[in-house]
């Protein structure tokens, strides 16, 4: 029961092996890819409350893997959802698509339970392998070959953030013996603020930043976002990103609470995220790269609640980011509709949407007010609760640096609302959506307003689970010594009783 999500993942994927191995069976891969989401959600819920350690320790089960566990499982569904047809793959690859989906989340399912650094590198690589192949996938144009490019981006920055990590992952494992993190935890507290381990720790974030497309390991997501397919842009922009605060929160959890050097370089990390994103994204005109300069900005908003390195920052963190997802995915599915055979999406063709398909203008105004920002959507109460924890240490200054780059977002935030709802559609026909499209949209726009009206049993659980998923190894009981005769004062062997307990 434990192991049940992921194991429904594999069995799916194994199905969706044997279904590639057939001709023209796009049909039935989305079907089985479906099912199998369905049932990892239902596994989820099933499996919520179990815990367990497992694989000799590497492998950890507990509330906080298995509610990100119902997130990935969601977020799944909701990607299957919003790919309909997949336009812009090209038709002899699209079972294969599905395949490679199935084993990327399977990879993230794995990454949030992993507590020790060699099956944490191995989700880590089974996550992200698959996307490597997908982004290429994209049907090419008559001068258009930016998917290859975005795949070799992708692929030479991941490689590249890899091995930065594990050099880092190398220097804690010489300080400690040890691949353990809770082991690691506590054999690292005593020497936490030594040159040494604050290097090795920085070293191993890299792998993280790279996922979050933090500053400076975010130049791959601008041109990968524009050069995937839409479908797949979306995958890249919110599955991983889950996993990606989830890892963080068992790296950063290894410092003291009161370590400020790393809590410096984090906001200093942050900073750097929030200003490129959001000035860059003001001079962005397709509506992906601006997503993907805004999704640097966000992960710069989640990073301000790892400064607090305590666990309401790590919950605040993981609360935004689980909100981001639904923010995000509600601008890719009015992308996915709104393009015409698959093809990029400008800010202006957006013009007139509320008169071509209201509910995709909903949609899309719901999802950007959230992003910005505004109450009472996911993302108020998100960077309220990520700056109440930055605020809490006396991180005044990062607060308000955090509050202006809000305000700067507001302004290309507004301009794609402008397009949507001030604008004339011009010849533009009407979009047709069919029922799941409009159950997506349902959805989403249900989960944006349900996470920012009522964040506070949400807030509460995330705490509680982080709290038990970092805590530190219990020590190792010390046998207790034997009893002998001459332990004992006045006594003699043939005195003392036989037993187990007491034996001369």
């Amino acid at each position: 029961m434990a192991y049940l999500p992921e194991l429904v993942l594999l069995a799916g994927a194994l199905v969706l092996f044997l279904v590639t191995l057939g001709e023209s069976r796009t049909a039935l891969a989305k079907q089985v890819a479906l099912g199998t989401a369905a049932l990892t959600i239902a596994a989820s819920l099933a499996a919520f409350y179990q815990e367990a350690t497992l694989f000799s320790g590497a492998y950890r089960v507990d509330i906080f893997s298995q509610m990100l566990k119902l997130a990935f499982g969601c977020g799944f569904f909701l990607i299957l959802l919003l790919s309909g047809k997949l336009s812009d793959i090209r038709e002899e690859v699209k079972p294969e698509y599905y395949l490679f989906l199935t084993i990327s989340v399977y990879g993230l399912v794995s990454l949030v339970s992993c507590i020790e650094l060699i099956a944490l590198v191995v989700a880590l690589e089974v996550s992200a392998f698959p996307l490597y192949l997908m982004i290429p996938m994209r049907r090419e144009r008559a001068g258009q070959r930016s998917q290859m490019e975005s795949a070799i981006k992708y692929v030479m920055f991941g490689i590249a953030a890899n091995g930065v990590m594990f050099f880092g992952m190398s220097y804690l494992f010489g300080l400690t013996g040890s691949t353990s993190l809770p082991v690691m935890m506590a054999k690292l507290q005593p020497i936490m603020t030594t040159p040494l381990v604050i290097t090795g720790l920085a070293l191993m974030f890299c792998g993280m930043f790279y996922k979050l497309a933090i500053f400076p390991f975010h130049f791959w997501t601008p041109d990968v976002y524009q050069g995937a397919a839409n479908e797949t842009a979306g995958l890249v922009a919110s599955l991983p990103k889950i996993g990606g605060v989830a890892i963080l929160v068992r790296f950063v959890s290894l410092s003291a609470p009161d370590n400020r050097t790393l809590a410096l370089l984090l906001a200093l990390l942050a900073v750097g995220s929030m200003f490129y994103g959001n000035l860059i994204a003001l001079m962005q005109t397709d509506f992906k790269r601006l997503l993907g300069f805004s999704g640097i900005a966000h992960a710069g908003y989640a990073l301000v609640g790892f400064v607090a390195l305590e666990q309401i920052g790590y919950a605040a963190a993981v609360y935004y980011i689980i909100g981001y997802l639904f923010m995000v995915l509600a601008c890719f599915v009015v992308i996915c509709k709104v393009s015409d055979d698959g093809v990029n999406v400008s800010i202006e063709s957006l013009a007139g949407l509320h008169r071509r398909s209201p509910l995709l203008a909903v949609t899309l105004a719901v999802g950007v007010f959230g992003l910005a920002g505004i109450p009472p959507f996911v993302g108020f109460m998100g960077k309220l609760s990520l700056l109440s924890a930055a605020l809490s240490k006396g991180y005044l200054w990062l607060v308000i640096i955090a509050v202006v780059n809000s305000a700067i977002a507001v302004y290309y935030y507004l301009s794609v609302v402008r397009e949507s709802w001030f604008r004339d559609p011009g010849e533009r026909q009407p979009i047709r959506l069919d029922l799941p499209t409009r159950v997506l949209c349902v959805a989403l726009i249900a989960g944006i307003l349900a996470l920012g009206v009522a964040p506070a049993r949400m807030l509460v659980t995330i705490s509680d689970s982080i709290a038990k998923a970092t805590a530190p190894a219990s020590a190792v009981p010390v046998a207790a010594p034997q009893v002998t005769a001459t332990t004992i004062p006045g006594a003699s062997q043939s005195s003392l009783p036989d037993g187990p307990h007491l034996r001369p």
